[in-house]
């Protein structure tokens, strides 16, 4: 009897997907492989269906790229109501813009549409993100400048910052809202979101290890006639293409995989992204963009190289914002400023141009009133100091 019922039921799946099929099939884009598509969505099917059914004509093509090119494990779980909310929340986004004639169809499917960048907890926050954000680049004529806007804005408004001691580094935007936390993956899936809500394209970007070794980044690129970067929650003002992390970009190796630059791909390419945070996984797609950034690189003068300073509190052992000097060989200051703190990126330190073979003396003052002083000498770029700040006694 048991065995009965079970062929029963299979039978009964097999005759719901050729009927769901065949329904699909009626109205299809001739590279939509309805069949495919539902067998892999499983017990699912029916929500995939109803989500078709549901989508207008209009936005029609939009909702088989998504399903088409969607991770197996979303083609399984993901409702009717959360597909077809974001799919007519996209267009919607995009035909509003005014710089919709400048975002070609292209470029749209792969960076505005999509629900999701990278592995992340699938949040519905396609239609609350509109509604929110969307206020803040009205009257912004041009998608490079209203990304920049974003970056301006939503992070001190949600109350979210950078630290190493988010819960974890793949974050789904609702995650970091809630915890204030989040690493530079997690703002950069934030901020990705924020731009595709109101009509921006926008991808995520990293690298699995910088060619110095000195760990992994993730920032985004939007697009504004051709793609532009910016680091999330680090905005330059106004501007693109200006973040601290030029000058390791600029030493990316494209056919390395562990020193290359990549960019999120929705659509599949031949090329995984390297996800560090979850090694071994394969479903997200990305394109090697490392020859845009090597061509980046600011060139020093002659003779100088980069010293990088990183000071650490002598109690709590966090990097600490500290004033500092720097004298050279003849007493003279170079320069004076100060360290970072742990609002920014792990591998984002103070850095200066210094003159190389020359020995440095390095003034740092103390609560107590006493200055720590060392000197450094200038041996190769990229050269970092470390300084940990003596406990002061109760």
């Amino acid at each position: 009897m048991k065995r009965t019922k079970t062929t029963f039921q299979t039978l009964l799946r097999v005759c719901t997907l050729a009927a769901i099929s065949l329904l699909v099939q009626t109205g299809n884009a001739e590279s939509f492989n309805s069949t495919e598509l539902l067998e892999n969505a499983g017990d699912n099917a029916a929500q995939i269906q109803s989500a078709l059914d549901k989508t207008p004509a209009s936005q029609r093509e939009g909702m088989e790229f998504l399903l088409t090119y969607m991770p197996e494990h979303d083609l399984k779980s993901l409702s009717s109501d959360f597909l077809v909310e974001h799919v007519a929340y996209a267009y919607k986004a995009w035909q509003e813009s005014p710089w919709k004639a400048e975002v070609p169809k292209d470029i749209f499917l792969n960076n505005i549409l999509p629900h999701v960048s990278i592995n992340e907890r699938r949040d519905a926050w396609r239609k609350s993100f509109y509604e929110r954000f969307k206020p803040m680049v009205e009257g912004i004529t041009s998608p490079g400048l209203a990304a920049a806007r974003l970056n301006q804005k939503i992070f001190p408004l949600l109350g979210v910052k950078y630290s190493t001691k988010r819960k974890k580094a793949d974050q789904s935007p609702f995650e970091t809202m809630e915890s204030g936390l989040a690493s530079c993956t997690g703002l950069s899936i934030l901020l990705i979101d924020a731009c595709r809500a109101v009509g921006i394209p926008a991808r995520f970007v990293g690298t699995p290890l910088w060619s110095d070794g000195s760990g992994n980044h993730s920032w985004i690129e939007v697009w504004d006639n051709g793609w532009h970067f910016t680091g999330a929650a680090e905005p330059a003002g106004d501007n693109l293409d200006q973040a601290w992390f030029i000058g390791r970009a600029a030493k990316a190796d494209r056919e390395n995989r562990r020193h290359a630059i990549y960019a999120v791909s929705y659509q599949s390419t031949p090329q995984p992204f390297p996800m560090v945070w979850k090694r071994g996984a394969d479903f997200v797609s990305s394109v090697n963009v490392t020859d845009r950034y090597t061509d980046l690189g600011k060139s020093l003068p002659d003779g100088f190289i980069n010293m990088m300073f990183r000071i650490v509190d002598g109690v709590s052992g966090d990097r600490c914002s500290a004033p500092l000097q720097l004298l050279d060989d003849k007493g003279q200051l170079v320069f004076e400023g100060a360290s970072k703190d742990e609002r920014f990126d792990s591998n984002d330190h103070l850095t200066v141009p210094v003159k190389e073979g020359v020995t440095y003396k390095l003034k740092v003052p103390s609560e107590s009133g006493q200055e720590i002083i060392r000197t450094v000498k200038a041996e190769s770029d990229g050269q970092l100091v470390d300084l940990k700040l003596p406990a002061e006694k109760e």
